[in-house]
């Protein structure tokens, strides 16, 4: 249900799990942990979904069993975080719950226009993890912050891109040929030019 395409320094991760709408179960996470702790050797990783959703988040029937609060998600998007290439969350639609953890440790985002963002956790009783908090705030400050965790509000695409949730919208069939835009320069680059600028950037 995880997809691995390296294309030479160019690493391509796709959820692929459609019917479920890409929601996520403790061995899908614990896969993407694994292949964030290996990109190091990457220049660019971008994370991307199958269909039209990128993801629903946690896979319902584990979350109840313990999958919301388990600390996988942590383990993940600080293994993203952590990356010294350049990491790009291409969100084919809908981004909601914890799968947020992903996108938010990424570099940039780029989002289709017809996605909607949205992160329940306050109606299903559980806490946000704390990175995905830190994370959020920074890019789009403490109020709209609170907008999406506290007050429920599930977002547009052009809302998420004027708040500076995302950082450009493309049309899906776009999304190849704006993925080759922003790679170019960092594929050309020499790791430790590439690690370097994303260490003075941090």
């Amino acid at each position: 249900m995880i997809d691995l395409h390296k294309d030479g320094d160019l690493w391509t991760v796709t959820l692929r799990r459609p019917d479920k709408a890409n929601s996520l179960t403790k061995a899908m996470l614990e896969q993407l942990v694994d292949i964030a702790e290996n990109a190091m050797t990457a220049k660019v990783l971008v994370i991307t979904g199958e269909g039209r959703v990128f993801s629903a988040g946690a896979d319902l029937d584990e979350a109840r069993a313990g999958l919301a609060t388990d600390p996988v998600w942590e383990r993940l998007s600080g293994a993203i975080a952590a990356i010294p290439c350049l990491t790009i969350a291409a969100l084919n639609g809908t981004l909601a719950g914890g799968a947020f953890g992903m996108a938010l440790a990424c570099d940039l985002r780029i989002a289709v226009p017809t996605g909607k963002f949205f992160y329940p956790v306050m109606k299903h009783g559980f806490l946000p993890q704390p990175s995905d908090i830190k994370r959020m705030r920074a890019l789009i400050g403490p109020a709209r912050t609170k907008l999406i965790l506290m007050a429920g509000q599930k977002i547009t695409a052009q809302e998420a891109l004027d708040y500076g949730l995302v950082d450009r919208l493309v049309k899906a069939d776009g999304f190849t040929n704006e993925i080759a835009a922003l790679t170019t320069d960092a594929l050309a680059a020499t790791p430790e030019n590439l690690s370097g600028i994303k260490a003075m950037c941090r």
